[in-house]
């Protein structure tokens, strides 16, 4: 979001002791508690004497956290870390609220929260509200898990189709709140009134469907046996478009495994090397030392506590690593440890949902 990049932009003139724990951060905010429930509450000089003060500080400890602030009531002050939307941060927002210190006069939230939208939101001189926004199911033939919905906006064009898609999530995500905005809905998008293909529901009654697909899909895949069959691991080797070399190692026992969505959350873990010299491909070692880092992730991310080691994947100076589990949270801590422990490497993860882990069908050797 705009306003949040500006903040965390910002050069800090002012060096203070570096904050590297959740207890840190608190124990700062603690010095300053006082004067920021002053500038909260007064909203004077806001952003000099409370937005970039806190914004280096959170950044410190992960920059994937963003914040709102403003009073809950005449007498409480309210900050919220947000990390709008983005799974593989949620946790760390929830770990530090919930090492948040008890004051009277402050509230501290994880995630933004469901709120009661009665008038709705403007953004860009649009209203986006229950009045104009509506939505309805799209069922997808052969994924009958998959919750992939249309939001009908009664005054879309082409000319502001952007900024109308912003403002229909920006509503949703506060009507729902984030966590069940990233979490509940697999697939979406938003279209005008006159391209609508169904009857039209009032976004209203969103909620109340969530919660019975979600109900639905608990119900049908609590019995469900978790996959316990012996890995069978295949070598693929393909040939990208710039003639490097592409070698894969995939367990193919687990695609196909019939109850893939009962481990809906795909975790990607994105490893570059120098592989110049040997066409793209990690050299002994780097091969070594990303094999003993892979083994410790297996290891953390046991089959019995609800993950699954799909494999691995080599080409042109990057290795992914494949995991499926039954919940985010979990990954998202012990593929952060690994991003810090091994500095030597750049890293990026990716968490998201795939009920089908349509990610991989390019391994299943079924396929017609």
């Amino acid at each position: 979001m705009g306003i949040f990049d500006k903040f965390f932009g910002k050069n800090e003139a002012k060096k203070e002791a570096e904050v590297k724990t959740y207890q840190d951060f608190w124990d700062w905010f603690l010095t300053k508690e006082k004067d920021f429930f002053e500038v909260i509450k007064t909203q004077n000089n806001i952003e000099s004497d409370f937005f970039d003060n806190i914004a280096p500080k959170l950044k410190e400890i992960n920059g994937g956290f963003y914040f709102l602030a403003g009073m809950s009531d005449d007498s409480i002050a309210e900050l919220i870390i947000t990390v709008e939307g983005d799974i593989k941060n949620i946790v760390f927002a929830e770990e530090i609220i919930a090492e948040a210190p008890q004051l009277d006069h402050w509230k501290f939230t994880a995630l933004k929260p469901e709120m009661n939208l009665t008038s709705g939101i403007e953004m860009d001189g649009k209203k986006f509200s229950s009045e104009n926004i509506f939505f309805y199911e799209n069922e997808i033939e052969g994924y009958p898990d998959e919750i992939d919905i249309t939001f009908v906006y009664e005054n879309l064009n082409e000319e502001t189709k952007d900024a109308t898609i912003t403002g229909v999530c920006v509503f949703l995500d506060n009507f729902l709140g984030e966590l069940n905005f990233a979490t509940q809905i697999d697939t979406f998008n938003v279209i005008g009134k006159d391209d609508a293909k169904k009857d039209l529901v009032p976004v209203t009654k969103l909620k109340d469907f969530l919660s019975w697909r979600e109900r639905e899909f608990t119900e049908k895949y609590k019995n469900v046996k978790n996959f316990d069959e012996e890995d069978q691991f295949s070598v693929f080797e393909a040939t990208l478009k710039n003639g490097a070399p592409l070698i894969a190692a995939i367990n193919t026992s687990l695609l196909t495994y019939d109850s893939k969505a009962s481990y809906p959350w795909i975790s990607i873990l994105k490893v570059q090397y120098n592989g110049d010299h040997n066409n793209g491909l990690p050299e002994k070692e780097d091969y070594e030392k990303l094999s003993n880092l892979e083994e410790k992730i297996i290891e953390e991310l046991k089959i019995e506590d609800g993950h699954l080691y799909i494999g691995r994947e080599n080409a042109d100076n990057l290795k992914e690593s494949y995991f499926a589990s039954k919940d985010f949270r979990k990954p998202s801590k012990v593929l952060k440890k690994v991003i810090d422990d091994y500095p030597e490497y750049k890293m990026t993860l990716e968490i998201y949902k795939d009920k089908y882990w349509q990610s991989f069908e390019r391994y299943n050797v079924n396929q017609n």
